[in-house]
């Protein structure tokens, strides 16, 4: 299923982003870069060594990625030539500035995107595992925030969110229908 946003088509599939072949995938990492569970322990083992090894580089030079903030390596072993790290909020009940944080993920990872010429990227739902933020409040802070980075420009032709499971991906859906109505 997808809709336009400007002239980027958006896209919504269930699937493993490991496997995507966009140029570029979205990490949902921690601040230390270092690996962990979820998608980014998924990331890291499928895409081998290159990607820890650089994630060092970047930990010795700026010392991990904050909250909000994003960072790029190679993709090593995946099909996606890059990986973007973005370090989404730990939910804290929703009055910590969660929200905000998480637009910040999305932004600073289609920023850095658009920066180096990136024209495909796939992201996960950010924050919604180990980091416990609410799917459906999720989906419609990325929704809302990749709708409006993407209005006005032109340089992405797609954007695709991969969701694990069937669940996330009705949500998702139902978000970006709210803001877009029905997709094609």
């Amino acid at each position: 299923m997808f809709f336009r946003a400007g002239s980027t088509k958006v896209t919504l599939v269930q699937g493993d982003i490991t496997l995507q072949d966009t140029l570029a995938i979205v990490n949902a990492a921690n601040s230390s870069l270092l690996g962990g569970s979820g998608v980014d322990g998924a990331i890291h083992r499928s895409g081998g060594p290159q990607i820890l090894e650089e994630c060092k580089k970047i930990r010795a030079r700026q010392g991990g990625c904050p909250t909000g903030e994003a960072v790029i390596t190679g993709g090593g072993n995946l099909k996606a030539q890059y990986v973007i790290h973005t370090v989404g909020p730990i939910w804290s009940g929703g009055g910590k500035g969660e929200d905000s944080l998480l637009a910040n993920a999305y932004l600073n990872s289609l920023g850095l995107a658009k920066s180096i010429g990136i024209k495909t990227i796939s992201f996960p739902s950010i924050s919604t595992g180990a980091y416990g933020f609410p799917t459906d409040r999720a989906a419609r802070v990325a929704a809302r925030t990749v709708k409006e980075c993407l209005e006005g420009q032109n340089t992405l032709e797609e954007v695709r969110f991969v969701l694990f499971s069937q669940r996330d991906l009705k949500i998702y859906r139902e978000a970006w229908e709210e803001l877009c109505g029905v997709f094609e």
